[in-house]
């Protein structure tokens, strides 16, 4: 009878370990669609989530409730289902974390930097469309979220990589063949002028920032980039 009590507590226990799996994956999902860093791997993505999100303490209890389930079990197939939850909800975490990923990309970011606001009062939105047109008048690496610097002394705008993309070749490819100058190159940033306008663009360790001004403007509106290239990049990229 006291066996029957216990496996009965056990099974009740894991019963809900399972469930709070579930909820923890689906927790876990949530939560990097919002807020997951879309530039690294999966495996990176999930030690970030355990890190910085609830997903560590969802695993947390979920594993309690496996354990007193465990201790408590009788049964060989018991203490087998103790084991497997936490470790499936590793693996389902695991698993949902490229979709989430994937999901935040879309929705977040774009394939081309946008600089024109509506409601921007003169002068600064004529200034935005000048560095607007700018903009697309190439083709760009990368995807770009909405925030940046824009204003008379030009638009800044961040971008992020989800590969490996020589960001330099690519900006000097395309200014050159659309006619543009190239004045400034140094294997850190690169700045290219056609017809009083200005294109620059520099690196991060895992995307980069490009602006588009007038060419007597300083980029980024910081004077030299090479200068100010750790103030420029986010800590996120």
């Amino acid at each position: 009878m006291r066996q029957t009590g216990r496996s009965a507590t056990a099974a009740v226990l894991l019963v809900i370990g399972a469930g709070l799996a579930v909820l923890g994956v689906l927790v876990h999902y949530g939560f990097m669609s919002v807020y997951g860093d879309v530039t690294g791997s999966a495996f990176d993505g999930l030690m970030w989530g355990l890190t910085a999100g609830p997903s560590k303490l969802a695993l947390l209890l979920v594993t309690l409730f496996a354990l007193i389930g465990f201790v408590l079990s009788v049964r060989r197939w018991m203490r087998l289902t103790a084991v497997a939850i936490p470790a499936l909800m590793l693996i389902g975490m695991f698993a949902v974390t490229p979709l989430a990923l994937g999901q935040r990309f879309e929705t977040q970011y774009v394939s081309s930097p946008q600089c024109v606001t509506e409601g921007t009062a003169e002068p600064m939105a004529s200034a935005d469309r000048a560095a607007q047109q700018v903009f697309d008048s190439i083709s760009h690496v990368g995807q770009f979220s909405g925030g940046g610097m824009s204003g008379v002394g030009g638009c800044t705008r961040w971008f992020k990589l989800s590969g490996d993309v020589d960001v330099l070749q690519h900006y000097r490819a395309q200014l050159t063949a659309a006619g543009w100058k190239v004045v400034e190159d140094d294997g850190h940033h690169l700045r290219a002028h056609l017809y009083g306008r200005a294109f620059d663009v520099m690196t991060c360790p895992r995307g980069g920032v490009i602006w588009a001004g007038n060419d007597g403007d300083p980029s980024y509106g910081q004077g030299r980039s090479g200068l100010v290239g750790t103030e420029i990049c986010p800590h996120d990229l």
